[in-house]
């Protein structure tokens, strides 16, 4: 069983063994004599007493076994020359310039911390050899440093996913929790700037020392448990935040109703934080980390690494491989690509240092001859089968990863969502361009401190810290708004009216209690005193936390203030003295139609004259004659159709035409002005003594307003002169100014805010009205500081008081009964006359009609003597000639029905003449009455002919007419039988 030749083998193979693993750790650590592959000297800069510093240091001897495990690259050989900082800028500097005098790095690795990196980086861009550090200080540029490779995100990178959280949970201010070194420092900027694009302050920023001790943490989160702000981001190193979470558990600020968020650095190194830290103090924490995507090549690197590690560091507690690790194993990957790409042919051998005397470290520094090579083969590169995910270098910057949003509950992390740059917020990670579900720009549930599911409202009252110091106006009237005492005893001060009513009732409906005090600010409005807007002001200036009362929201002061929703309408106007009674007024019956529509009916009468005297002046007899009478058939036939008492007729059918439409239009105005004229005398109405502002303008009458008000702001953009400026406090002021007008000290008008306008007109509605334009303002709000948390939820209850009745009874408490006076709301009308706006129509229809007709008579009339236009006269002679046939009558004499009337009309004559003669021959016509008119003479029947409008005969006329024909036709008959 003991067989000396077994265990001699036995002892063989273990030799054989060790020798080879001493040849091999020889042949990675640069100490193998063997010259047959070329070496590539690499410098690595790590603090090995950091967990950090070791993780990267095993992923790293890991990714060069695998790298020279490849039998394909064994013509190039990459030594690691490993040099421990340890925690000092100084080392980390000194193993720098060693590395690069001494070994001739081509490339470092290295330093992990951003202090030591900004050196080394500088040595880098001297000597021209690529320093790819894991450094995540923003402050370190990849552009103004040409030789350096960032092998990590920047901190700056996670600045947007973590603003996307606090939209996402409309947060309006957070406190920033950081380190106060480089580390912390570089990320405030970038953090501000992305809190500030979703209209998030930074209310404060805390600064831990490294070095703080226990008290001085306790002391600055008491001092931060007396803001509002209740949400928290923390960007400290997993040792201080450690202490920070304890010291938060103690203060009672990991309760209910706050909300902290961790930075990447802190979140991917929470296997670093005692689990008893993690359990006790930091349960409902938010964080975001870079999402690295599980595969099967990572859980078995994660396998080798473990137990490297353990060979590694048999003495430290086990530590869980991280980003960091990943990303080390990825940059020296990226690194080896890049020495292949290079080639052997491009890498020097070794040199000799050189032996010049009095010369520094840096000064004896060689400039690398293949370190430009290995940077541009390294500033753009890619490994898409990374361990850390897709690893992608632009430009010496690593490309940002999605990130991932967790929520520490027990010992560990539960993912609630994702953070991309293109689809921000999303409960699940969007993969080969498949659209994500509806519900998934929504984090998964979380868990908050306190083991609470409801959402923290970002901020809190503090029951310890200061009340809320709220502004109120002192004036001498309007104290239905706002009225405010001192006790003289207590020197409380009380506010009571409308506005603190509401304001009382809005505190009641908020689901916290608010504790205020009232500070008065007086109101008095002399050139060199105090208004509104220093009131408002004093909120900027931190004197109060809020403004309350008849406080009007403006565009200017929102400028510096936020406001809540209005409690009340919003508008100015103006009220003005009502007229006394215009029934009257001897000239009332012409108030009916404004003076231009008196003027347009006049000049359309004497127009439709014309057509008329036109159409008709050359066939009809009654439109001829001596000038006179032709000019005053003009005016009297258009006027007398006012009434419909003309008895001229009209043969024309064009006049017919015209004349259809006109009495039209003539029934329409009457009409109106008949309906006009009896509202006027029949219902008595208030009328403004002036219709608009501009009429005060125009008069130079004076204006009152409110003292303080920014109304006057308001009036001189109006362009009104602000030396007719009056300004009162009282409602009784309001009334005395406006009795005594602008002659005698008074004003003519007052401009205010339709709350004080409605009052004012409540207590003196039959002597004022209100006249427009009403120009809107947005009405009474309260004032906070900018981007205050109180000024949503202050709107949101007062939106529930508007709703219910609580401001029905409060307006009938201060303001009365609203409809007692039933004219204080009706906004005056500008004039009850009738405007030439409101028949342009019919005036168009009457004036285009009228027109063409004339138009077709000038076309007959020229073309029927054309042969005058067509002759050789000068235009003045055909002009004439022209006029000449125009003013002769039209003969028609030609007809064979004219020829009948006249022989049948003197027959007629001669009847008449023989029954004078005699008697007899007519024995049955009776005597000739007044009521039966015989013809002029013209020998025109008695029938009327075309168009007449006269009033037609009674019913006895008629019959006596009939009679009388009939007899005469028998006569006739008889005596042509004779």
């Amino acid at each position: 069983m003991h067989n000396p030749r077994c265990k001699f083998l036995v002892l063989f193979i273990q030799l054989v063994s060790i020798i080879s693993f001493c040849n091999y750790s020889r042949q990675i650590r640069g100490e193998d004599n063997n010259t047959s592959a070329v070496k590539v000297d690499v410098g690595i800069i790590l603090d090995l007493e950091t967990d950090v510093g070791r993780v990267m240091h095993i992923s790293i001897l890991l990714a060069l076994e695998d790298y020279h495990a490849n039998a394909s690259r064994g013509a190039i050989r990459i030594v690691p020359h490993l040099r421990d900082s340890k925690k000092d800028d100084v080392e980390a500097a000194s193993a720098a310039i060693y590395l690069l005098k001494h070994v001739e790095a081509q490339a470092i690795f290295g330093p992990q911390m951003s202090t030591q990196t900004d050196f080394v980086i500088d040595l880098g861009n001297r000597v021209k050899v690529p320093i790819i550090s894991p450094a995540t200080s923003p402050s370190l540029s990849v552009k103004e440093n040409p030789y350096f490779i960032r092998g990590a995100l920047p901190s700056s990178s996670q600045t947007k996913a973590i603003a996307e959280i606090v939209k996402n949970y409309y947060w309006r201010e957070v406190v920033v929790i950081y380190e106060d070194s480089p580390f912390g420092t570089g990320i405030l900027p970038y953090l501000t700037d992305a809190l500030l694009g979703i209209s998030t302050l930074v209310s404060y920023r805390s600064a831990i020392s490294p070095s703080a001790n226990d008290d001085q943490i306790f002391r600055e989160l008491y001092k931060l448990n007396t803001m509002q702000t209740r949400v928290f981001i923390v960007h400290l190193q997993p040792a201080l935040a450690s202490r920070l979470f304890l010291k938060a558990k103690e203060s009672g600020m990991m309760s209910h109703g706050y909300a902290w968020i961790i930075t990447d650095v802190l979140t991917s190194l929470l296997d670093s934080i005692d689990p008893l830290v993690i359990e006790s103090s930091m349960q409902g924490v938010l964080g975001v980390k870079p999402y690295v995507p599980r595969s099967n090549e990572l859980r078995s690197f994660t396998k080798r690494w473990r137990k490297r590690f353990r060979q590694e560091y048999p003495d430290t507690d086990q530590v869980e491989l991280n980003v960091f690790g990943l990303w080390a194993y990825d940059s020296i990957t990226a690194l080896t690509e890049a020495v292949e790409e290079v080639g052997t042919t491009a890498i020097p051998k070794s040199k000799e240092p050189d032996t010049r005397e009095n010369l520094t470290d840096l000064d004896a520094l060689e400039t690398s001859e293949v370190g430009s090579l290995l940077l541009e083969s390294m500033k753009n590169t890619e490994l898409k089968t990374g361990l850390s995910g897709e690893f992608h270098i632009i430009d010496g910057e690593l490309q940002p990863y999605p990130y991932e949003i967790v929520n520490i509950i027990g010992k560990g992390e539960r993912r609630v969502g994702f953070w991309t740059e293109k689809d921000g917020i999303s409960h699940k990670l969007k993969m080969n361009g498949k659209p994500a579900k509806a519900n998934n720009k929504q984090l998964g549930v979380i868990i908050w401190p306190g083991e609470s599911t409801i959402v923290p409202r970002g901020w809190e009252i503090p029951t310890s810290g200061k009340r809320l110091r709220v502004g109120v106006p002192v004036k001498g009237g309007m104290e239905q708004f706002i009225k405010v005492e001192r006790d003289p005893k207590t020197q409380a001060v009380t506010a009571t009216g409308f506005g603190p009513d509401v304001f009382e009732e809005v505190i009641r409906s908020l689901p916290y209690a608010v504790p205020y005090d009232f500070i008065p600010f007086q109101i008095t409005h002399r050139p060199t005193s105090q208004d509104y807007d220093d009131l408002v002001h004093r909120i900027t200036s931190k004197k109060h936390d809020a403004v309350i009362g008849d406080v009007t929201i403006s565009a200017n002061r929102s400028k510096y203030v936020d406001f809540t929703l209005p409690f009340t309408e919003s508008g100015i106007s103006t009220v003005v003295p009502v007229k006394g009674d215009d029934r009257k007024s001897p000239w009332i019956f012409m108030k009916p139609l404004k003076s231009e529509l008196w003027i347009t009916i006049g000049a359309f009468f004497i127009f439709i004259g014309f057509v008329v005297w036109v159409l008709e002046h050359r066939v009809n007899k009654e439109f001829r004659g001596p000038k006179r009478k032709q000019v005053g058939m003009i005016f009297w036939f258009s006027f007398s159709t006012l009434v419909f008492a003309h008895r001229e007729r009209v043969t024309s059918n064009l006049t017919r035409f015209v004349l259809i439409v006109w009495v039209f239009v003539v029934l329409v105005l009457t009409s109106n002005y008949t309906a006009s004229l009896t509202s006027m005398l029949t219902a008595q109405k208030l009328q403004p003594t002036i219709t608009n502002l501009n009429d005060l303008i125009k008069n130079g009458e004076y204006v009152g307003y409110q003292k303080g008000s920014f109304v006057e702001d308001v009036l001189k953009g109006m362009q009104f002169d602000s030396s007719k400026f009056r300004s009162y406090s009282t409602l009784e002021e309001y009334n005395d100014a406006l009795s005594r007008g602008s002659k005698n000290g008074g004003v003519g008008a007052i401009v205010d805010e339709l709350p004080y306008l409605r009052l004012f007109l409540n207590k003196y509605c039959r002597k004022y009205i209100m006249v427009g334009p009403t120009y809107k303002t947005a009405g009474f709000g309260f004032a906070f500081p900018k981007r205050s948390p109180l000024v949503p939820d202050f709107s949101r209850a007062v939106l529930k008081v508007m709703e219910g009745e609580f401001m029905n009874n409060i307006i009938q408490k201060w303001f009365g009964n609203e409809t007692d006076c039933t004219q204080k709301d009706g906004m005056a009308i500008a004039s009850d006359s009738l405007t030439l706006d409101s028949f342009k129509g019919l005036f168009l229809i009457a004036g285009v009609s009228a027109g063409s007709a004339l138009l077709i008579f000038l076309f007959i009339f020229l073309y029927q003597n054309r042969e005058i236009l067509a002759t050789d006269d000068s235009i003045g002679q055909k002009l004439s000639a022209i006029a000449k046939v125009f003013d002769e009558e039209k003969d028609n004499s030609n007809s064979k029905t004219e020829k009948t009337s006249e022989g049948n009309e003197s027959r007629t004559a001669t009847l008449f003449a023989a029954s004078e003669a005699s008697p007899e021959v007519l024995p049955d016509l009776p005597l000739q009455s007044p009521e039966i008119r015989i013809s002029d003479g013209l020998g025109a029947s008695p029938a009327p002919e075309g168009f007449s409008t006269g009033e037609p005969g009674t019913p006895v006329q008629e019959t006596i007419t009939g009679t009388i024909d009939e007899r005469f036709k028998r006569a006739l008959q008889e005596t042509v039988q004779r």
